[in-house]
């Protein structure tokens, strides 16, 4: 068993679930429905909260102690998306003072505040349609602007700390946790406890997010001055680990992207899809560390081609191996504690079901609401069922659904998912990774050892079977590979024969 197997935290006190399974695999916890974007904005809420307590990155209270109570920015979201008739009002042939009184009166049903008066609004626009257009402007550059999802979860880009708020209910009066899961706060978690989080933090002061930008200071004239709205305490989120390998891979590759110094705000679509990128790897190794699965680990990816290839059909069944892990360790979990010798002495003591329903108690903080035969096997086995039946709700989806909105999961042209990494996903990696120009073969070999990708024939010839490698596939794959980082402008071949990725953000050479 891994050291880090062995750390294991305790469950926290009076934690929200009935079940504690997937918590003590993962953490509290992972939710497919928060796509990347969403983790992000969660986290960010977290450290701009943490990070004006002048304790970013730091866990003073101990493991798994987050609180924090971030803002909820009403009046901002209702000049943004809970406010239909400012359009049709600003074309009105009339008088600016007419404009303002109108919307003003359509204004005064705004929700979740108290006393709605947006007043303050006159003296920071020089008309009413200039307004408009700001908030129309402002409004065209949010994330998700044209989903259906409620007003109160629609979020701003995150231009700065004054753009950043918690996902609300419907009557924007409470916090809801369907689209800010707590996953943002698992990845703050893990952060924090990264060996790099010191550099990473004085990264991140540097950055333009943290910094009053100019978009920021427009999405700060739209709110009132002072105004108190942060929310309830929040918090409870959970991380089972004290130390893991993906801790520390994260934050280097955060300090990778976030030195190059990108202009604007062109390196927060890269930091989102290494975050997911490596909240899908510490899935699948903790799953499979759990699950006591020797043989190596590895995403074999294919460069899609025309036609149907080798490495598309071994990507597709390795990916359906991969998709499986998560359930196994949750099979491999509960029957570590069938097997453990607290559970083999309780089972031989007068009262063993009562005995074991406690381990379970302790353990899993379930049994309460079990209603079968009081025999210890039946209560294992509706342990089993249940268990399994919770984790297919969500946390069995996190490979497939973050794999897909990142880009290194795909169905294009096949009717079956396998890994078949994007554009957007292959820069995030270059950025990540090549601070100058790197021969293409060493690359290729630096993203099987440290992200255990495969795409070109050497790797995979030291990784698969005789029976499943094909060298002029896995060769074709690549150069399929070098075709695509050359139209990126992302790889150069010189006049030696090599084939060169560059990064164009990187130092230049002496």
């Amino acid at each position: 068993m891994n050291q880090y197997l062995r750390d294991r935290l305790p469950p926290l006190e009076n934690p929200d679930p009935s079940m504690w399974v997937d918590e003590a695999i993962w953490g509290h916890r992972y939710h497919d429905e928060q796509n990347p974007w969403l983790i992000f904005l969660e986290f960010l809420n977290v450290y701009v909260q943490e990070d004006g307590k002048g304790r970013a990155f730091e866990e003073e209270g101990g493991f798994n102690t987050l609180r924090y109570k971030p803002a909820r920015r009403l009046h901002l979201r209702n000049l943004l998306f809970n406010n239909p008739k400012i359009s049709y009002i600003s074309e009105q042939s009339v008088s600016d003072p007419y404009l303002w009184s109108a919307w003003e009166k359509e204004m005064r049903s705004a929700q979740g505040l108290v006393d709605p008066r947006f007043s303050y609004l006159k003296t920071r626009f020089q008309g009413f349609r200039d307004f408009s257009e700001i908030v129309s402007l402002f409004r065209s550059t949010s994330l998700e602007v044209n989903t259906n999802k409620r007003w109160s979860s629609k979020f701003v880009f995150p231009y700065g700390k004054d753009c950043l708020y918690e996902d609300l209910n419907k009557d924007a009066k409470t916090n809801d946790r369907n689209f800010f899961g707590r996953t943002g706060e698992m990845l703050y978690l893990i952060l924090s406890r990264s060996k790099n989080k010191a550099l990473l933090r004085q990264h991140f002061a540097k950055h333009l997010i943290f910094q009053d930008s100019r978009w920021n200071r427009i999405g700060r004239a739209l709110q009132p001055d002072n105004e108190d709205d942060s929310g309830s305490e929040l918090g409870k989120a959970f991380l089972p680990y004290p130390s893991h390998p993906c801790y520390d891979a994260l934050a280097e590759d955060w300090i990778s992207i976030l030195a190059l110094g990108m202009p604007g705000y062109d390196s927060l679509p890269h930091l989102v899809n290494i975050a997911a990128f490596h909240l899908v790897q510490y899935q699948l190794r903790v799953a499979r560390d759990v699950a006591s699965v020797s043989e190596p680990f590895k995403l074999i990816c294919e460069v899609v081609a025309p036609k149907k290839t080798l490495v598309r059909e071994i990507s597709c069944e390795l990916y359906q191996q991969n998709n499986l892990l998560s359930s196994q360790a949750i099979t491999a979990y509960i029957d570590a504690v069938a097997n453990s010798d607290e559970w083999r002495f309780a089972m031989t003591q007068p009262g063993a079901f009562v005995r074991c329903k406690n381990i379970l108690r302790d353990k899993m903080l379930w049994g309460d609401d079990y209603e079968g035969a009081s025999n210890p096997d039946d209560l294992l086995n509706e342990l089993r069922l249940s268990a399994k039946k919770r984790h297919q709700q969500h946390v069995a989806h996190i490979h497939r659904n973050y794999g897909r909105e990142i880009g290194l999961v795909s169905k294009r042209g096949t009717v079956k998912l396998r890994y078949a990494p994007n554009d957007d996903f292959l820069k995030a990696l270059i950025f990540a990774n090549v601070d100058k120009r790197m021969e293409l073969n060493q690359f290729l070999k630096l993203l099987w050892e440290r992200y255990a990708l495969i795409l070109g024939d050497r790797e995979a010839e030291e990784i698969l079977p005789k029976g499943d490698f094909d060298k002029k596939a896995f060769q074709a794959n690549a150069r399929r590979l070098e075709q695509r980082l050359a139209s990126l402008g992302l790889l150069k071949r010189l006049s030696d024969g090599c084939a060169y990725v560059l990064n164009p953000y990187a130092r230049r050479e002496e």
